[in-house]
């Protein structure tokens, strides 16, 4: 990453002169998501392996990532499943983890045409890096940006959990390649380069500080919902 450089910023919706047409600006995203579709192939081939060293069966796994299609909430799921945890328990844990799309679904919800249905079927297409990368300098989205950037990602992911799903039985330890860090890896990206926005420092470091006090002691997921107060609060100082 290079600076200001490290994630393409959407035009500004008050300069016409640079306002990219409808399909330009899909073309912009869906170019600026195909590093970002890279590591989400290789982090849902670890999941469709991890998933099945779990039990999951093949169906069930590939049939949640064209659903769900959350990262964090599947291997939650599956590690409450692989631990003998219930279905219930599995999908409350997947519930907490992507809690974060609450703040964030908000803070788009200005930007998306429409009555509730079309918003919130456009608000599915919300995936951490798009997110980032479709937020004007004002605050607001450019939602066909998004749509574009989370096109490749969403296709990456379901291929990628085929192949794991596939190759599960060749690849067996998914730690013996390093898999295992993919998705911590990702997220740190991604908070590197949101850090690069002034405005966003002091939510990051808020959360991260909520984040860390409860992790030692409180249940998976717990710690992601409460630190989402942070961007809540930062959401609503803009």
């Amino acid at each position: 990453m290079d600076g200001q450089n490290a994630l393409p910023m959407p035009t500004e919706p008050g300069d016409p002169a640079h306002r990219p047409d409808a399909r330009a600006s899909l073309r912009a995203g869906a170019r600026a998501g195909v590093p970002f579709a890279l590591a989400s192939g290789l982090l849902a081939a670890s999941f469709g392996v991890v998933a099945g060293q779990a039990g999951l069966p093949d169906v069930a796994a590939i049939a949640m990532s064209v659903v769900v299609f959350a990262g964090s909430a599947q291997f939650a799921a599956v590690a409450v499943i692989g631990a003998g945890g219930s279905l219930g328990a599995a999908l409350v844990a997947g519930a907490m983890i992507n809690s974060r799309f609450l703040a964030m679904g908000m803070a788009l919800a200005p930007s998306l045409p429409g009555g509730r249905l079309r918003r919130a079927l456009q608000g599915q297409a919300i995936v951490d890096s798009s997110w980032a990368m479709a937020m004007r300098r004002d605050g607001s989205f450019d939602r066909r940006f998004l749509l574009g950037a989370t096109a490749p990602q969403y296709v990456a992911w379901v291929l990628g959990t085929v192949a794991g799903v596939v190759a599960a039985g060749a690849i067996g330890d998914v730690d013996r390649f390093g898999l295992d860090a993919v998705f911590p890896a990702f997220f740190l990206a991604l908070l590197i380069a949101e850090a690069q926005r002034p405005a966003s420092r002091g939510v990051a470091a808020a959360g991260a500080a909520i984040a860390l006090a409860l992790t030692p002691f409180a249940p998976a997921g717990v710690p992601v919902l409460a630190a989402s107060v942070a961007a809540l609060w930062g959401l609503r100082a803009r």
